[in-house]
């Protein structure tokens, strides 16, 4: 099943159909250990929508509202890489060699509503900064006892020459105003995804790709019940959180995000989250 919060109203899609889900606030809903057998009960008491696809088309909002959104790095052997490369010149590379191999997992908080844009919107690149990616990402939707409930798709964009200048300026590199997305929808399931479960990340500029690549999510090396728990360690999330679990698509270093670009990045199952460059 798949939840969609639109500016008309929230929508279920299951078996093809599409359902007005009654709801006055959205943190009350999603905030629910058993909201994937309690929505499935309920189905008969929604009203069925005819013209669900026109309404999601129409204006997506991001399925979020008060829930932080925070997100994993170095989780992916090419993440590891990548982050090294950009950090050698500076010292820096070791840092992340040793994360890649710790029990503990390295997690940042990335961004809150205001700072993160649904699908259909712009993300942002920092004006201060000269080499920009997409990172596509899993993203783990967790309640306030920290239960997966479901999954999106996340887009962490980051500056790579910020945060390679030092790992300390990790959260200037991460976290401004249009620094990520997540959408177009929850993906409610009582089990786990496919290991095989696929991401795929395509950049186009000027109506050309420029750049596609894809990875599956069980080169993930770290168990997401793991990162779910070192981050509700000593964090309470009275509204539950969103959790990226970090990137396995690296660009090279002669790739750089440009005003207008479009990103889009597919996970199987879940959808589409599409964003040009502001």
């Amino acid at each position: 099943m798949k939840l969609y919060r639109t500016k008309t109203g929230v929508l279920l899609e299951t078996g093809g159909a599409y359902y007005r889900v009654p709801c006055e606030n959205w943190d009350d809903l999603i905030n629910n250990d058993n909201i994937f057998q309690d929505l499935k009960q309920a189905i008969p008491t929604f009203s069925s929508v005819g013209n669900g696809a026109r309404e999601i088309e129409d204006g997506l909002l991001i399925p979020l509202q008060s829930q932080e959104i925070w997100a994993s790095g170095v989780t992916y052997l090419r993440s590891k890489q990548g982050r090294q490369e950009e950090s050698g010149a500076t010292g820096g590379a070791d840092f992340y060699q040793r994360i890649y191999e710790a029990e503990r997992p390295e997690l940042f908080f990335k961004a809150n509503a205001a700072r993160t844009s649904a699908s259909g919107e712009n993300i942002r690149i920092r004006k201060d900064s000269t080499w920009d990616v997409p990172e596509p990402e899993l993203t783990l939707v967790m309640t306030a006892s920290s239960k997966i409930i479901g999954y999106t798709i996340g887009n962490d964009v980051s500056s790579r020459s910020i945060e390679g200048e030092n790992p300390l300026y990790l959260p200037q590199a991460k976290t401004y105003d249009g620094c990520a997305a997540v959408g177009p929808c929850i993906l409610l399931t009582e089990a786990p995804l496919d290991p095989q479960t696929q991401i795929h990340l395509n950049i186009e500029r000027a109506g050309t790709s420029i750049f596609s690549d894809s990875i599956a999510i069980n080169q993930i090396t770290r168990k997401f019940t793991d990162l779910a728990e070192f981050l509700y360690r000593e964090c309470s999330f009275p509204y539950g959180a969103l959790l990226m679990t970090g990137t396995g698509i690296v660009p090279d270093s002669g790739f750089t995000l440009k005003s207008g670009d479009v990103v889009s990045i597919e996970i199987d199952g879940i959808g589409r989250l599409k964003n040009a460059v502001a």
